[in-house]
């Protein structure tokens, strides 16, 4: 091609000279082209953003300490000394749904990493390998998946229940550890059909034909063209994690003082509900602003790996 008609072919495609206005995007490329034009994506993620400038560094909103109760101010309306007012006990209910954030952020992004790793490993194995492999972990799966993650977290929690002495991590931890138990199979099942769609693909059996391990098919060819699902069904997963924590936490048995979480402080408001209803609002508004958050960025993010919606 000459230099006259590639410039005219780069003014055609309002492409500048040198450039091939034809080259051809990825999927990852096209996909934030989308976002950046959703504003629904751009919400999610300036609210996400602050709620995790509140989990890391809490001391950049508030000043007071969670901890210190004021028992002569308890239940006291939201004023310029307290913007959110005292819970019963007299703590500051501004401070502690600042602190909150911490724990609730901790659960949700710890948990959705472990549903993620053991859900997309066997999904993984189980899509790729088949056979009796693929068998034995669908079985295992559906043992799981039968069990609903709300029952499963309240049988664990019981019998392994806090304490006053127990460690703030090590409540963390447990909670953690029993939503990933429940959680992991709907990634896994996920993660097995996008699999098994890109396994037949043209260029994974290319791979094969040039004796390519499978480790190395798994990882260059298997997992980027199979892993968009899962990261959107993650990313909504985490709210919903953040949610089944407040739900453990209201009826005791999830995060347990001294830890402090938006699920404890809406569990404590319960008591005194009907005289002050302040104490039960502003947890509340900060869990469910979080949860909408995190389901916007999946739902913002579901769209634009869908060619379909585009």
């Amino acid at each position: 091609m000459t230099e006259a008609s590639t410039i005219a072919v780069s003014a055609e495609t309002g492409a500048a000279p040198g450039e091939a206005g034809d080259a051809p995007r990825s999927l990852a490329s096209d996909a934030w082209r989308s976002l950046k034009k959703n504003p629904i994506f751009w919400v999610s993620v300036i609210l996400i953003a602050l709620f995790v400038l509140m989990a890391a560094w809490p001391s950049l909103f508030t000043h007071t300490d969670p901890n210190a109760a004021v028992l002569k101010d308890a239940r006291v309306p939201p004023n310029a000394n307290a913007w959110f007012g005292r819970d019963i006990q007299g703590y500051d209910i501004y401070s502690r749904t600042i602190y909150g954030a911490r724990a609730s952020i901790l659960v949700g992004v710890f948990t959705t990493i472990a549903t993620v790793i053991i859900g997309g490993v066997l999904g993984v194995a189980a899509g790729f390998y088949g056979g009796w492999l693929d068998a034995i972990l669908s079985r295992v799966t559906d043992i799981f998946f039968a069990i609903p993650l709300l029952l499963g977290g309240i049988l664990f929690m019981s019998v392994f229940a806090n304490d006053a002495n127990t460690p703030y991590f090590v409540v963390v931890g447990k909670v953690v550890l029993v939503l990933a138990v429940f959680g992991w199979p709907t990634i896994a099942r996920l993660m097995r059909s996008s699999v098994m769609q890109v396994k037949p693909n043209d260029y994974v059996q290319a791979a094969r034909a040039l004796g390519a391990s499978p480790w190395r098919i798994i990882r260059s060819h298997v997992l980027p063209n199979a892993l968009a699902p899962v990261i959107v069904i993650s990313t909504i997963n985490l709210g919903v994690f953040i949610a089944a924590e407040a739900a453990l936490s209201f009826l005791g048995i999830g995060l347990t003082p001294p830890a402090v979480s938006w699920g404890v402080s809406i569990s404590d408001a319960l008591i005194a509900l009907r005289t002050t209803p302040h104490i039960l609002f502003f947890p509340s508004l900060f869990l469910s602003l979080a949860v909408l958050a995190f389901i916007m960025l999946g739902d913002a993010v579901r769209d634009a790996f869908d060619p379909k919606s585009r």
